[in-house]
C-alpha cells in the first residue's frame, strides 16, 4: 500500500513571507524510499522525488529573469561556439565525402533532438530543481544511497575546467592582427578572457542573461550572413567559379574507415552540445516545461537548418580537396573565396573570437547551477560556499571554482600532449554519465507507476518521449562509451597525443573508480568503524537558500535524531516530535488520480 505521511514543520523564528523556502512537505512511501511531494516559485506543478536528494526551493535566490527568448539564446550560445566554423573540414576528411558530410550533420540533429526529449521528460517530473543531469541522475538512482550524488559531484568539480574554449578565444583575438604568439602570450589572453568573462557575470544575474541574448543575437546574425552568402554563391552572382562542383558525385570518396566515421560522430557530437543548457536553469524559468519545449525546439532547429546552409556555402565556394588540404579553418576559406579581401578575414576573426566568448558565457551559466545542485545535495564540504547566493543574488562560489580551474589549466599544463590530454579527460565520465541518464529513464517511469502518478498531459506542463527516441539515446551513448577504444589508423600512438590513444579513457575510468572508492570508504566504512552513520540534514541559509548538508550522527543518538526529523532532514518541532502519532495524516492513494495539491 502506497501513503501519504505529513508531518507538520517545525516552528520558524522568524515570519514567514510568500518568498520564503520554508513550508510544508508532504511525503509519499513505497517499499524503502519515501518521495517528498513539493512545489516550487516557477508556475510548475508539484514533483515527486526521492527524499534523500537536495530539497525543493520554493523560492528561487537567483530570480526569474529565463524568459523564452533567453532559453534560446542559452542553447544557442553554448552550441554555437567556434565548432561550425572549423570541424567542417575535419568532418570532411574523417568521413571522405561531401555528401556523407552533410548526412552527419542531419544525423547530429536527430540525436540532438532525441536527447533533447528525454531531458524534457525529465524536466517535466521535476520542474523546480536547476542542474539537469544532477537532478535526473539523483532521481534515477536513489540507491545505494548519496552514490551518485557523490560521484558525480566530485567528477564535475574536478574537471568544471574550460582551458580549451578560452585558448580558442585567444587564438582567435591574435588572428584578427594577424600576430603568431608565443605560448605565454597565448596563456595571458586566455586567462584575461576568462576572467572578463566571470567578472561580467558574478555582480548581477539579470545581467548575465541579457549579455547572453546579446551575444546570442550577433552568433546568429553572422550564421544567417554566412549562409545568405552561400546561397548567392549557389546562384553563381559572385567570381566563384562552379559552385556546384562539389555536388556532383558527392558521395564519391567515401571513407571505409571505422575510425574516421567514428571520430566524425565525435566532432558532431560536440557541434550539437548545447541543446540542454536551459535545463540547468529550470528552477529559474516560469512555466519551464512548456517554455523550454517550446524555445528549446526552435533553438536547436535554428541552428540545425543554419548548420546545414553554413556547410552547403562552404561546399560551394571552396574545393573540397582544398577544405581536406588545408591547416585554416573552413569559414575562413570560404570569406577569402568570395571576397577575396583580407579585411573580410578579419572581420570573420573578430565575429568567432566573439561567437567563443559567447560560449564561455553560456558554459558558465549553466555549469555554474551544476555545481550549485551539487552542493545543494550536501556532498561537497562547505555548503554555504557552494549553495549561498549572497550578496549579489548570483553563484559566487561556482563561479569562483570555474575560474580557479580554468586558469589552473591554462597555465600549468604546456601545449601539446599535456594540454590536449586533460582536454580529453572529461569526455569519458561525461559519456557514461550521459548514458545511464537515458536508461535511469525507465526507472523513474517505474516508479511513478508504482506510486500510482498519472501521466502527465501536455496541456498540464507534461511531456513524455518517445520511446524510439529513448532507445536511441541510449544507443548513440552506448555508441560513444565504446567508440574511444577503436585504434586509430595510425596506431596504439596515432591519436592525438604521442602516447596510447585511450589513456584518457583508462584515466577517465580511474576517476569514476576512485569517486566509488571514496563514497565507500566515507559513507559505509568508516561510519561503521567509528559507531556514527551518515544523515542528511535540510537547512535554510541566511540569504534563503535551501539545501541539504551530510553529518554524522552517533549511533547512541541515531533513533532520537531519526524521530526529531523528517524524510527530508528537516527538524521538527518539539511539540511534534513528542506527539508523532496524533500528528500525522495517512491518506491511501492506491489509485491513479488520486493527486496531492499543495
Amino acid at each position: 500500500m502506497v501513503t501519504v505521511r505529513w508531518k507538520p514543520r517545525a516552528s520558524s523564528p522568524s515570519p514567514i513571507s510568500e518568498n520564503s523556502n520554508d513550508g510544508e512537505t508532504a511525503f509519499l512511501s513505497t517499499g524503502s524510499l519515501e518521495y517528498a511531494v513539493e512545489k516550487g516559485g516557477n508556475n510548475s506543478g508539484p514533483s515527486y522525488q526521492e527524499s534523500s536528494g537536495a530539497p525543493v526551493e520554493s523560492h528561487s535566490t537567483l530570480g526569474y529573469n529565463v524568459g523564452s527568448i533567453t532559453i534560446v539564446f542559452l542553447n544557442l550560445s553554448k552550441m554555437v561556439g567556434t565548432g561550425v566554423y572549423s570541424t567542417p573540414a575535419s568532418i570532411l576528411t574523417n568521413t571522405g565525402s561531401v555528401g556523407l558530410s552533410l548526412i552527419y550533420w542531419f544525423i547530429g540533429f536527430l540525436m540532438a533532438g532525441s536527447s533533447l526529449s528525454v531531458y524534457l521528460e525529465f524536466a517535466s517530473y521535476f520542474p523546480n530543481r536547476s542542474g539537469s543531469e544532477v537532478v535526473y541522475l539523483e532521481q534515477a538512482y536513489p540507491r545505494p544511497r548519496y552514490l551518485f550524488p557523490v560521484t558525480f559531484a566530485i567528477q564535475t568539480v574536478l574537471l568544471s575546467f574550460s582551458s580549451s574554449n578560452a585558448i580558442v578565444l585567444a587564438q582567435y583575438l591574435f588572428r584578427i592582427n594577424g600576430h603568431s604568439p608565443t605560448a605565454w602570450e597565448l596563456k595571458g589572453v586566455a586567462v584575461a578572457g576568462y576572467t572578463v568573462a566571470v567578472l561580467l557575470l558574478a555582480f548581477q544575474t539579470r545581467f548575465s542573461y541579457r549579455l547572453s541574448n546579446a551575444i546570442g543575437i550577433v552568433k546568429l546574425i553572422t550564421l544567417i550572413f554566412v549562409a545568405i552568402t552561400g546561397l548567392v554563391v549557389l546562384g553563381g552572382h559572385t567570381s566563384v567559379k562552379n559552385p556546384t562542383a562539389n555536388f556532383h558525385n558527392a558521395f564519391d570518396s567515401t571513407t571505409s574507415s571505422g575510425y574516421g566515421i567514428t571520430n566524425a560522430l565525435v566532432k558532431i557530437v560536440f557541434s550539437y552540445a548545447g541543446y540542454e543548457n536551459a535545463f540547468n536553469v529550470v528552477n529559474e524559468v516560469k512555466n519551464p516545461v512548456r517554455s523550454i519545449r517550446n524555445s528549446g525546439a526552435i533553438s536547436l532547429i535554428l541552428v540545425a537548418v543554419l548548420y546545414m546552409l553554413a556547410n552547403i556555402a562552404y561546399f560551394a565556394a571552396v574545393p573540397k580537396e582544398e577544405l581536406k588540404a588545408s591547416k585554416q579553418i573552413a569559414a575562413s576559406l570560404f570569406f577569402e573565396r568570395v571576397f577575396r579581401k583580407g579585411g573580410a578575414v578579419k572581420g570573420l576573426n573578430l565575429l568567432i573570437a566573439l561567437s567563443a566568448f559567447g560560449n564561455l558565457v553560456a558554459v558558465l551559466i549553466g555549469q555554474s547551477r551544476v555545481i550549485r545542485e551539487c552542493g545543494r545535495q550536501g556532498t561537497l564540504p562547505f555548503t554555504s560556499f557552494w549553495v549561498s547566493t549572497r550578496p549579489f543574488g548570483t553563484p559566487l562560489g561556482p563561479y569562483f571554482l570555474k575560474w580557479s580551474l580554468t586558469v589552473l589549466l591554462i597555465l600549468a599544463p604546456p601545449a601539446g600532449d599535456a594540454f590536449n590530454f586533460v582536454v580529453d579527460l572529461n569526455t569519458y565520465p561525461q559519456a557514461f554519465f550521459y548514458f545511464l541518464m537515458a536508461l535511469g529513464l525507465y526507472f523513474v517511469r517505474y516508479r511513478r507507476k508504482k506510486l500510482g502518478l498519472p501521466r502527465l498531459a501536455s496541456d498540464k506542463d507534461g511531456f513524455r518521449a518517445w520511446d524510439v527516441a529513448v532507445v536511441f539515446t541510449i544507443a548513440v551513448n552506448f555508441y560513444l562509451l565504446v567508440m574511444p577504444w577503436y585504434p586509430p589508423p595510425g596506431g596504439a600512438t596515432g591519436g592525438d597525443v604521442s602516447f596510447w590513444y585511450a589513456t584518457y579513457v583508462v584515466v577517465g575510468i580511474g576517476i569514476l573508480l576512485a569517486c566509488a572508492i571514496y563514497y565507500a570508504l566515507w559513507v559505509w566504512i568508516l561510519p561503521r568503524l567509528g559507531n556514527y552513520r551518515i544523515r542528511h540534514e535540510k537547512l535554510v541559509l541566511p540569504g534563503g537558500e535551501v539545501t541539504h548538508r551530510l553529518t554524522k550522527v552517533p549511533l547512541g543518538v541515531l533513533e532520537t535524531w531519526d524521530e526529531q526529523h523528517d524524510a527530508q532532514g528537516k527538524k521538527l518541532a518539539s511539540e511534534t516530535s513528542s506527539n508523532d502519532e496524533s500528528s500525522m495524516k495517512r491518506v491511501n492513494v492506491g489509485l491513479k488520480g488520486d493527486n496531492i495539491e499543495l
